[in-house]
């Protein structure tokens, strides 16, 4: 599944479609566990994670997870549901004790969005966040996402990276006074090329020379995975500057336990160091139909089993 897909998906998504998950094989007497224990961490599934053992109604989807142990839900496309959903939805986490992870405010992966000094898109930009604020003082989600755009090439690399800079502090700016946390995701050029922000060093020293509390980053493993590895060690040296995590197993980006990732020991790290955020599951199934389900549901019992 490729990021642009599934932020085409969630753009579109007022049916509530989601993301979709991973699995084993179980009888449908197994498939209805109810007041399972709390993950130790808020993994957050999509509103299509489980079609077919939570249904498509977003409220019993809501009710379906917390009852396995699930602290939090994820999507992207937040902004795009009706107001009187996205209030229902949100009331509905609420008294399940749930979180909602980070939504889209702007990501365009064809337009060079922010590398350049161009009051056309900076005034886009502006307004993308300005949105953000609605979504969040109507919804509660503090975590809007954002991602820059494509690099720009004619222009000096360093002097790109200014532009980024000087146009996240006037979009922190904005955030911050009401409330709202911009976070930033790298991601990798094997599934996006030509974007400009892909490493969590370089968005490290963005977030740090923004210098504020609404600008931070979006830890993307799976992307992060293909781009530098190192996973434990990048994120204990940004640590200071991580706001959220997005999960997928590479290669394929499905559910943990079917790549090359060890995410009991990530998930280990990320618990011990107090981090109290969504951790979002935007991959896909390696199994489908209810015994995919079911395996998603385990590899998530399996990797916070530490």
């Amino acid at each position: 599944m490729k990021r642009r897909t599934f932020i085409q998906n969630s753009a579109a998504l007022t049916a509530f479609a989601g993301i979709s998950s991973t699995a084993f094989g179980a009888s449908q007497t197994d498939a209805k566990p109810s007041n399972a224990a709390k993950f130790k961490l808020k993994y957050g599934p999509g509103f299509g994670s489980f079609p077919e053992l939570a249904g498509k109604d977003p409220i019993d989807v809501i009710k379906w997870c917390s009852d396995q142990g699930f602290r939090a839900m994820f999507d992207l496309g937040l902004p795009n549901y009706p107001i009187d959903k996205q209030e229902k939805v949100m009331a509905e986490l609420a008294r399940q004790n749930m979180d909602m992870g980070p939504f889209l405010i702007h990501a365009d992966f064809s337009k060079e969005a922010m590398v350049l000094r161009d009051p056309e898109s900076r005034e886009l930009l502006r307004k993308k966040v300005l949105d953000g604020v609605e979504v969040f003082k109507r919804t509660g989600v503090k975590w809007g996402l954002m991602v820059p755009g494509r690099f720009n090439l004619h222009m000096a690399w360093d002097y790109q990276t200014a532009n980024v800079i000087d146009n996240m502090r006037e979009l922190s700016e904005i955030a911050e006074k009401a409330g709202l946390t911009i976070v930033l995701e790298p991601l990798n050029k094997q599934d996006h090329p030509g974007l400009f922000l892909t490493t969590m060093p370089q968005t490290y020293a963005i977030c740090r020379a923004v210098n504020s509390p609404a600008c931070k980053i979006n830890d993307d493993l799976y992307h992060q995975q293909i781009t530098e590895g190192n996973i434990i060690t990048n994120m204990e040296t940004s640590w200071s500057e991580i706001a959220s995590f997005h999960i997928g197993d590479t290669p394929g980006r499905k559910e943990p336990g079917t790549g090359e990732m060890n995410y009991r020991n990530i998930f280990k790290f990320i618990h011990n160091k107090g981090y109290d955020g969504v951790l979002c599951m935007e991959h896909g199934r390696s199994i489908e139909g209810k015994a995919g389900e079911l395996a998603l549901l385990e590899s998530y019992r399996v990797a916070d089993n530490f």
